[in-house]
């Protein structure tokens, strides 16, 4: 194999060669070197090019027949979130099995913190604690009622807190609940329980942010897992990033804490501040660029919210302005009222190649693919939560509902576009859980 793209004058600074090279290309689909200068591939062949390729300074790497693969692009997870997990106590069902673990953690981690001072806890999954059931405030006061405790759950929209996070959150019994949130309340006494559903930006704004070097150090150490995983690139898909998050971002990219690329996505209530800047949508560089507006569409009250008109004002305003959204949807009504916000939008203002996104997408029969389908949609899901969540979907998911959930094949079958993410913290980011 002799096939070279060198472009004339192009130094090369790295020649990875004796591998197996999986190219992707129908064509050609092996190779045996790979030859870097800059940032891009400058030539991809057989060994017999080394000779050729070599120059002054030149780097080596003989990969003894390894195999190297293209860089995985995570396209849904959340950056922060996931190095502040690194930060705070594992709930996780790997190192907790019930509430009572949880206490035990949670009283540990208290000896070692000040008085008054938070404990964060991660990732507990209610389905497989030995209670099922969501802890709750009085739980977490039995193990420390002088520390505000948070315990954020495995999915990222529900968090639980003591009484004395209750009360350094402002949360009490005469708390109005935000627009799309539910405090849970004691059917006897009518109090918080201490559970709260999509409420985490509530509660994260009486936290006090993580010491810069703590989170310099989580940051870096989430880029090392990306990368070890194989995750080259990010998109970054939380929903209240706004220009302090992209200028914090800009400097963990700046100083190489993060080093894989990254696409931040953006609060729609934003946008007008990032343009007030000369911040316009794809905005950035080879590393870091601006993404969609991400639209949080969700069933926590028992309705989907926000309401039909709201949803379609939002959409419409992005895409009339050249923007993408991206759709947070989870249940059939939610992926079905994002469809049909991206339809009203592109009936009212035609614009081809837009890629609205649906993030998630997990209930789709074939009746909403159809309409994905002709309204140019792309689906952005999760793979891996079918290998982390199978035995909970078996559980909960009513029999009828099971073969649309997460129905991959059908989407792609269908010639919908599908792109993969983690998620991730929500379950770890490495990709290959997802594509086995």
């Amino acid at each position: 194999m002799k096939t070279s793209h060198t472009p004339p004058g192009m130094p090369v600074s790295l020649i990875l060669h004796h591998a197996n090279v999986v190219t992707m290309d129908p064509a050609r689909p092996r190779a045996e070197l790979i030859a870097i200068g800059g940032n891009s591939i400058v030539a991809v062949g057989g060994n017999d090019l080394l000779s050729g390729l070599l120059s002054p300074g030149t780097r080596l790497i003989d990969c003894e027949g390894l195999t190297i693969i293209p860089g995985f692009n995570d396209a849904h997870c959340h950056v922060l979130a996931f190095a502040r997990s690194l930060l705070s106590l594992d709930c996780s069902p790997s190192s907790v099995r019930s509430i009572e673990d949880i206490k035990r953690a949670v009283r540990e981690r208290s000896r070692a913190t000040p008085p008054g001072s938070w404990i964060t806890c991660a990732g507990y999954n209610p389905f497989y604690l030995e209670e099922e059931r969501n802890p709750t405030r009085r739980d977490l006061d039995q193990a420390t009622p002088d520390h505000p405790v948070k315990l954020g759950d495995f999915s990222g929209h529900v968090c639980v807190l003591n009484s004395a996070g209750l009360k350094a959150a402002g949360i009490g019994n005469e708390t109005a609940e935000p627009p799309g949130a539910v405090i849970d309340r004691e059917i006897e006494t009518g109090e918080p329980s201490g559970v709260l559903y999509e409420m985490n930006y509530v509660v994260d704004r009486a936290i006090p942010a993580p010491r810069r070097e703590d989170l310099d150090r989580a940051v870096a150490e989430a880029s090392r897992l990306y990368l070890a995983s194989g995750i080259t690139s990010l998109q970054d898909a939380t929903a209240d990033n706004g220009l302090d998050r992209w200028r914090l971002l800009s400097e963990f990219k700046a100083n190489a804490a993060l080093r894989p690329r990254l696409a931040m996505m953006v609060d729609p209530g934003q946008v007008g501040e990032f343009r007030k800047h000369g911040l316009e949508a794809r905005a950035g560089n080879n590393e870091m660029r601006l993404a969609a507006a991400k639209v949080m569409l969700t069933e926590s009250t028992g309705s989907v919210f926000p309401a039909r008109e709201e949803l379609e004002r939002l959409v419409l305003g992005i895409h009339r302005a050249g923007g993408q959204v991206a759709i947070h949807a989870i249940e059939e009504s939610a992926v079905s009222a994002a469809i049909s916000a991206i339809e009203y939008a592109v009936a009212v203002s035609p614009r081809p190649g837009h890629r609205h996104r649906i993030e998630h997408c997990s209930e789709s029969s074939s009746s909403l693919v159809e309409r994905m389908k002709s309204a140019g949609v792309v689906i952005v899901t999760q793979p891996p939560f079918i290998y982390h969540s199978g035995d909970r979907y078996l559980a909960q998911v009513p029999a009828d509902q099971l073969p649309w959930l997460y129905p991959l094949r059908t989407l792609i079958e269908a010639g919908v576009p599908v792109a993969a993410g983690s998620d991730s913290p929500v379950v770890p980011a490495d990709p290959f859980a997802g594509l086995y």
